[in-house]
């Protein structure tokens, strides 16, 4: 449950709503205490004066402190406070809980008061400004005022302050905040119901079609049109499924192309050899050179096959050294020549004067060279031709092999360095080869750094370019 979207939704909704709410609450509760606190500090002032002004008046009236002890409980019990009349002698008068009545006034006597006790003057005749005076001390008012004696009064914080503050804040706006949050949780909710169908509906459409998808149905695609997150993430599945897809072709054509270049020699042979056992061939010269040639073929098929796998392993053992690319380029030539001569091609080369030196395997490249003419010279036909060439160009040198063959399709240029892939669908053995030339020659390119493209037109030919960097 605590893992369902829709339920990780509300939850947020929930904390948020309580979070505002109660950070608002507390933020009035706090504002209403301190109101209430700053009016308890200017009723308590405006008592202070008040008793000031009783007693003073008091003193006025009779000429003395006799028989001021009641009147102190009085305004003691009516203030909730602790009061104390002392004379200037620090005697105390009057006391409100009478416990000090007739001992000297010190803090030590006072013991643990739960308030602050703040002391204030008291002139012979009464006057608004209350003069402070150092608890414990009589403080003197200005003149011409005579000092009749020194009052002191406990200060505090109001009783019940916090609760108070509390339920103010509760009646005041606490009410509409509680019915505010339950309308907030409700919306929560419907938002929740409604947001979670329309998030969950591309993440369900992707999980059912990667459950789909792990189970071997490659066929399986997100429809998704939406943009954002969930756009692109829908593409990407679709993009990784297609690629996947692709691949999975690829393997079932490669296995079905490895049994098929395997199958025609080993077919041959024991052809041969079955010929040979029932006597209907003899092993002269010539039986022996066929079997030659079809062993030859096997593991040329099977050299290319572990030199691909090598490739792909990253475990390609190179020799790199400084070569002239135009020396392999005319070796290469020269032992092809002989095969586009038989099938009446024209085989030339244009090599510039001077070409820098790089760094390569010779051997690679050379049969990079030799799998891309031969390529050439078996998709052109009687009388076409082939160029060679090389130029440096952007701290790269470029190798271009075009022919006048009968070209590419669109549709083929993309897949032409796959594996076994052929533009001839009928895997006829007319143009020789295992349909791996072309991917070795890219692998090999890619091993030195290199890229390699091709530019075809149908009925027209094709132009192979592969680019090696140049020593630095």
């Amino acid at each position: 449950m605590i893992h369902n979207l829709t339920f990780r939704l509300l939850a947020a909704f929930a904390i948020v709503i309580i979070v505002i709410f109660g950070s608002v609450f507390f933020l009035t509760y706090r504002t209403t205490h301190t109101q209430i606190s700053q009016v308890g500090d200017r009723l308590e002032t405006l008592q202070d004066r008040r008793v000031q002004s009783e007693l003073s008046r008091y003193y006025q009236l009779t000429g003395s402190w006799d028989g001021v002890q009641p009147i102190v409980v009085q305004w003691g019990n009516l203030y909730g406070r602790r009061i104390i009349l002392t004379d200037n002698n620090n005697t105390v008068i009057a006391d409100s809980t009478e416990k000090m009545v007739g001992t000297v006034y010190t803090e030590k006597a006072m013991g643990q008061q739960p308030m602050a006790m703040v002391s204030f003057a008291l002139a012979e005749q009464p006057f608004d400004a209350l003069v402070p005076a150092q608890s414990g001390t009589t403080g003197a008012p200005p003149s011409p005022m005579t000092i009749i004696g020194t009052l002191h009064i406990t200060h505090g914080e109001m009783p019940d302050l916090n609760r108070t503050a509390l339920q103010i804040s509760y009646n005041s706006i606490g009410i509409y905040f509680l019915r505010g949050g339950i309308i907030a949780l409700v919306i929560a909710i419907i938002l929740t119901f409604f947001l979670s169908r329309r998030i969950l509906s591309p993440v369900k459409a992707l999980t059912k079609a990667a459950r789909k998808f792990g189970n071997g149905d490659f066929s399986q695609r997100v429809d998704y049109k939406g943009k954002g997150e969930f756009g692109e993430l829908a593409s990407s599945f679709n993009s990784m499924a297609d690629d996947i897809d692709a691949a999975q072709r690829l393997r079932r054509n490669m296995v079905a192309d490895v049994a098929h270049e395997l199958r025609t020699p080993l077919s041959n042979l024991k052809g041969y050899l079955e010929a040979i056992s029932d006597g209907v061939v003899q092993p002269d010269e010539a039986t022996i050179h066929s079997l030659q040639e079809e062993t030859s073929s096997l593991s040329h098929l099977v050299e290319d096959l572990q030199e691909l796998s090598l490739a792909d392993a990253g475990e390609l053992k190179m020799n790199f050294q400084p070569e002239n690319i135009s020396d392999l380029i005319d070796e290469t030539v020269a032992a092809l020549n002989p095969k586009a001569t038989s099938k009446e091609l024209t085989l030339t080369s244009e090599l510039p004067d001077v070409i820098p030196t790089i760094n390569i395997d010779s051997h690679r490249i050379k049969q990079v060279i030799y799998n891309l003419m031969e390529n050439a010279i078996a998709h052109t036909p009687k009388g076409g031709k082939i160029n060679v060439s090389a130029r440096e160009q952007d701290n790269k040198v470029f190798v271009s092999i075009a022919d006048t063959g009968e070209g590419i399709p669109p549709e083929d240029i993309k897949l032409i360095f796959e594996r076994f892939y052929r533009v001839d669908k009928s895997r006829t053995r007319a143009t020789g080869g295992s349909g791996l030339g072309l991917t070795i020659a890219k692998r090999l390119v890619e091993a030195h750094g290199g890229t390699i493209t091709v530019q075809s037109t149908v009925g027209q030919g094709s132009t192979f370019t592969f680019s090696l960097p140049v020593n630095k």
